[in-house]
């Protein structure tokens, strides 16, 4: 078992959300994967372009930890016959009218594509707008994983539990979904997990007031967060928030963001070097 990390800086996951939505997304995501400007990103197995973006990720194993990006509300879930909007999804999981038989297949699924081209299991587990903790789906979700998986190939569980505060309204939505239900369920389950979300805001904006809120999320980050972006090498225009996926691409890659990373102390670092110590399991 590996020791405690042990660091005067904060550590962080830096994960680029959305890898295999589209081309772009996912050469932007390879580029800072290689450059060290993030440590984790999470996959959209059932987009048809992860087939031939896993093998480039594959390779870059060494650098970022590679997850599942479990999908109910994409295009992609649609034309699989289970997927629906985000407020219809938001409904009948609260009102728990979702079948346990289509969740588990739809979460199978998903992990039989990771692996199929991945060739090894996700090294954490999240959600395409955090639907892996809303009721229902989190329960079926953890039993899957935990029957799918020995204790040694067990992911870390990303906890969407926004960090910031006053919360907005957004944060206070994503939090309300089932972030201390999700982080129970990873404790009765032995998994890994982080413990808090950063980097939520509207998309709106340009590229200094990204690193705007990069500063604020750095210098109030708590211990064992993860902070999500959404980059991206090139237009692409069918995907959510195309305009901020460019901005985001240009900051993370720049000199200013490791400027940042010096004036708040604190340091990038991979979910399964830090979520799976001693000192962070099941916190």
């Amino acid at each position: 078992m590996t020791a405690p990390f042990k660091s005067s800086l904060t550590p962080f996951v830096m994960c680029a959300d959305d890898y295999g939505l589209t081309p772009e997304i996912s050469a932007g995501i390879l580029e800072l994967a290689r450059q060290e400007c993030i440590t984790a990103t999470s996959v959209m197995s059932l987009s048809p372009h992860w087939a031939d973006w896993a093998l480039p990720l594959r390779e870059l194993q060494p650098l970022v930890d590679v997850g599942l990006h479990l999908d109910w509300t994409s295009s992609f879930a649609v034309e699989k016959g289970f997927g629906t909007s985000l407020p219809v999804l938001m409904a009948l999981s609260t009102l728990r009218l979702l079948r346990l038989s289509t969740i588990e297949r739809a979460v199978e699924q998903q992990l039989d594509l990771f692996e199929t081209h991945f060739k090894a299991p996700p090294d954490h587990v999240d959600g395409h707008q955090h639907i892996h903790q809303f009721p229902v789906i989190r329960d079926v979700l953890m039993r899957v994983l935990s029957r799918r998986y020995d204790t040694q190939d067990r992911p870390w569980i990303r906890i969407a539990r926004v960090a910031e505060r006053p919360a907005s309204m957004k944060a206070q939505v994503i939090n309300a979904m089932g972030a201390n239900a999700l982080e129970a369920l990873a404790v009765k389950y032995g998994f890994a997990h982080s413990h808090y979300l950063t980097g939520v805001y509207n998309f709106h904006g340009h590229a200094e007031l990204y690193l705007q809120h990069l500063h604020h999320w750095l210098a109030r980050m708590p211990q064992g967060t993860v902070l999500m972006c959404h980059p991206a090498q090139g237009p692409c225009g069918h995907a959510p928030f195309p305009q901020a996926r460019l901005w985001e691409q240009e900051v993370l890659r720049g000199q200013p963001f490791q400027a940042l990373l010096h004036s708040t102390q604190t340091t990038l670092v991979r979910g399964s070097e830090l979520f799976r110590r001693p000192d962070n399991l099941n916190q």
